[in-house]
């Protein structure tokens, strides 16, 4: 199975990209630190206010592929710099069926 989710993140006060990088990086930093999952930037790259985050892990436990995701969420929530506008996860398991939660 594979679970994917797509954060959207509204960067309040942020006024040049390098300033978007340099939080994003943190963010996917620390993620990739505290769990095991495949985090980049896939929209938004130009806007200074807003990110499209894109996480993704595999597992055969859908289970645990919920909840990491949740707690993934929960994290990035939890990070000063940065507000979750919007989140959307799947689940594909086998077969091609895909679950949203």
């Amino acid at each position: 199975m594979v679970a994917t989710a797509v954060v959207t993140l509204a960067l309040h006060g942020n006024s040049t990209l390098k300033g978007k990088r340099s939080v994003l990086n943190r963010i996917k930093t620390r993620v990739r630190n505290e769990f095991n999952v495949s985090i980049a930037e896939v929209g938004d790259n130009d806007r200074l206010q807003t990110a499209v985050l894109g996480l993704a892990a595999v597992s055969g436990d859908r289970v645990y592929l919920e909840g990491m995701m949740q707690k993934v969420v929960n994290f990035i929530g939890s990070i000063s710099q940065a507000e979750i506008a919007g989140v959307q996860v799947s689940i594909e398991v086998k077969g091609g069926e895909h679950a949203f939660l």
